[in-house]
């Protein structure tokens, strides 16, 4: 698979890509929000100029009715301000809803994400609602709320 932005090409992970992804991972302004993990299994890489700068997933809810995807993203943070995690954001999203047909995606960083929060509104993301001790802080190991933001297919922006 492979999905071609303004910038920004998704295609899925290979082998060959576990050590990079793995050491974004470890970059502190990405494991402040990310969790360490070895399973990209499921997760698209963002390829800008033939380089992996980091990766997208999403997941599908195919219950007819409450048919929606997520969205969930890291960047490398020599690669942060310069609109990449919003073209692929939004490059997911149109092929979930124009290829996928889903009518909704949802998003959910951390409460205290401002940059995400910013990057997903660019995309046309709304704030839904404060979801209160939603996740565990990777690094504290406490529970931080999470802003539940959704974007409708007719809501999309071009």
């Amino acid at each position: 698979m492979k999905i071609e932005g303004e910038r920004v090409v998704l295609r899925a992970v290979k082998d060959e890509d576990s050590g990079v992804l793995e050491e974004i991972l470890r970059e502190p302004e990405v494991a402040a929000w990310w969790g360490p993990t070895d399973d990209f299994e499921d997760m698209l890489a963002i390829v800008l100029d033939g380089q992996v700068v980091g990766a997208i997933q999403y997941d599908e809810e195919d219950d007819e009715d409450y048919r929606h995807a997520s969205i969930d993203i890291f960047l490398s943070a020599r690669h942060h301000g310069r609109g990449l995690g919003t073209d692929s954001v939004r490059t997911l999203a149109r092929w979930l809803i124009r290829d996928r047909g889903h009518h909704r995606i949802t998003i959910d960083p951390a409460v205290a994400n401002t940059v995400a929060i910013r990057c997903y509104t660019k995309v046309g993301f709304k704030p839904v609602g404060a979801m209160r001790e939603y996740e565990r802080d990777p690094v504290s190991g406490e529970w931080r709320d999470g802003l539940l933001m959704d974007l409708l297919a007719r809501e999309l922006l071009d």
